[in-house]
């Protein structure tokens, strides 16, 4: 049965922090556990999460506030299970951080935080909605109103995160789908197919593809394993074609090999999707190549606050997908929700962003990006770019006037087969530099002097960023560089970038919950930088009072 925890908010007269000399207990409020309890533990909403727990009568839940703050210390700080649970029942601070003020109160057993995730994934499963993520959506808009923050300015980057999965060879995950099977058949089966188990059971898929020299030998084993593999999904269809090992065998055949003559062929790799199978234990993770290294498992998109005239900076957004997506797919999704949140107008990217899928949206909810480089090939230097053209638009978005470099303006109009044009006035453009070096875009049609330059949407919104992007190269500083470092903090308490857990879900979960950390020490550092400032000033005034009052005597 739900229960809100209102306990934390009655002090105790006597308790371990009431014991603390009064010296201590001031260290103790103004660490990071203090700014912890105000601006994280005391801004959760307990009762979102009341609709995973029953409604009729009995045994009231642990506090659901004490439980998602436990998941936050736990990713912020890199702490494991167990040491989290240790810091819970004898850290002064981490309990202090979670409204406990006596080591005596709030003891549970670690068992109820597992609970706690399955009733979390099971509610996303179910509705789709992740609570941890919409915890942390009005936690940081609250702190956003609480510190004045302004939002209008921001910036976004991406970063490859890996599940706790093995980089497992062709050879070996084929064999593990195999080996999960197994597992799962009733004693009569094990023992009717155990000819077709045999040469894979004896031991782990490690020690099995360990075992395997050579490409040849491999290829070899590959080929006998697939038709293994067809043979069984035949063999389990009828009883076993609703068991998640069975439909994970059934994915890993379809992955690596395809039918010749009825006959299994194993794929060339160049034929393998990069959204195929990468572990057993994750079916979210994908597989991508970037700058020349491979990485398996995750991206996480990240956005936040940038305004120089801020004096800190939140992120506001976390997104998290298999690293096949693209960035320009993640901007997209996260638009038009961080457009409502928090109004935003300008936006600093890199290079990955902005395409097909964001630009549309980009330009309805009137949001400027600014990118730090450009994706796809150099244009021709020796020929004028339709970013060097001046173009106009309505409120609609719609291209109405272009203005070419030699300063030549004309109305644009809608062509008969797709795209927009402008014809530019011919004597004009005989005597242009640009025309007559070969560089300008407009051409001279056959049967109409006048110079011609079309275009599409998708052309002119390039063109745009294009022309963003050149104008940020003229500016001083950049307000995108600082991402790296924020890319760096969320990542920190996780070696290699890689977290301890498998799946989408606990994935997301977890760099929510280290983000939500990262803002908590940011906070953190202002408070305590405030207080410095605060201190510094009251110590000088103090002096300026003393010399005040002893000057008439130092005169006589």
């Amino acid at each position: 049965m739900f229960k809100p925890n209102q306990d934390h908010l009655q002090s105790e007269m006597f308790s371990t922090v009431a014991e603390l000399p009064e010296k201590h207990r001031a260290m103790l409020e103004n660490s990071w556990a203090g700014t912890f309890y105000r601006e994280v533990f005391c801004r959760i909403d307990e009762d979102a999460f009341a609709v995973l727990y029953s409604k009729i009568a009995s045994r009231p839940n642990v506090p659901i506030n004490v439980l998602v703050g436990l998941e936050i210390l736990k990713a912020g700080k890199g702490w494991s299970d167990e040491e989290l649970y240790e810091h819970f029942l004898f850290d002064v601070q981490a309990r202090y951080a979670l409204g406990y003020r006596d080591l005596r109160e709030g003891s549970f057993a670690i068992r109820t935080l597992y609970y706690f995730r399955d009733r979390l994934s099971g509610y996303y499963l179910e509705t789709g909605e992740n609570l941890l993520e919409s915890a942390f959506t009005e936690m940081t808009d609250a702190q956003i109103a609480s510190l004045s923050i302004a939002t209008s300015i921001q910036r976004m980057d991406s970063t490859q995160i890996a599940s706790n999965i093995v980089n497992s060879s062709r050879l070996r995950l084929l064999v593990e789908g195999i080996q999960r099977t197994q597992r799962m058949l009733s004693e009569a089966d094990k023992s009717r197919l155990a000819a077709f188990y045999a040469p894979y059971v004896k031991g782990s898929s490690d020690q099995y593809s360990y075992k395997v020299k050579g490409v040849e030998a491999n290829s070899n084993h590959l080929q006998a394993v697939g038709k293994t593999m067809q043979s069984l999904l035949e063999e389990l269809e009828a009883s076993y074609a609703e068991e998640s090992a069975y439909q994970v065998l059934a994915r890993l055949f379809s992955e690596h090999f395809k039918l010749v003559e009825k006959e299994p062929k194993l794929k060339e790799k160049e034929e393998i999707s990069s959204g195929s199978l990468q572990s057993v234990d994750d079916l979210e993770a994908s597989y991508r190549k970037k700058a020349g290294k491979s990485y398996r498992g995750y991206v996480a998109n990240i956005t936040e606050t940038c305004d120089p005239e801020n004096k800190i900076q939140l992120v506001t957004a976390v997104q998290v997908e298999p690293n096949n997506v693209d960035d320009d797919k993640m901007l997209a999704a996260v638009l038009p929700e961080l457009k409502k949140r928090t109004n935003v107008e300008k936006i600093y990217l890199d290079g990955g962003y902005g395409g097909e899928e964001s630009d549309p949206i980009l330009e309805d909810l009137s949001v400027e990006t600014i990118q730090t480089a450009i994706r796809g090939a150099k244009g021709n230097p020796e020929k004028l770019h339709l970013s060097e053209f001046e173009i106009e638009q309505d409120e609609e978005g719609l291209p109405t006037k272009i203005t070419c470099p030699h300063g030549q303006s004309v109305t644009v109009k809608k062509a008969r087969t797709s795209g927009w044009q402008g014809h530019f006035d011919p004597e004009i453009c005989e005597n242009c530099p640009f025309q007559k070096e070969g560089r300008c875009r407009a051409k001279s049609q056959k049967r109409d002097r006048r110079y011609m330059l079309s275009f599409t949407m998708k052309e002119l919104r390039a063109a745009k960023r294009r022309r963003n992007y050149m104008r940020y190269k003229k500016e001083k500083g950049n307000l995108r560089a600082a991402s790296e470092a924020t890319m760096r903090s969320a990542k920190l308490r996780f070696p290699a970038g890689k977290l301890p857990v498998r799946g989408r879900f606990r994935v997301t979960s977890m760099m929510i919950a280290s983000v939500l950390h990262v803002n908590m020490r940011r906070i953190w550092r202002y408070e305590t930088e405030i207080s410095l400032s605060d201190f510094v000033f009251r110590l000088f005034r103090q002096k300026f009072l003393f010399f005040a009052q002893i000057q008439p005597l130092i005169s006589i």
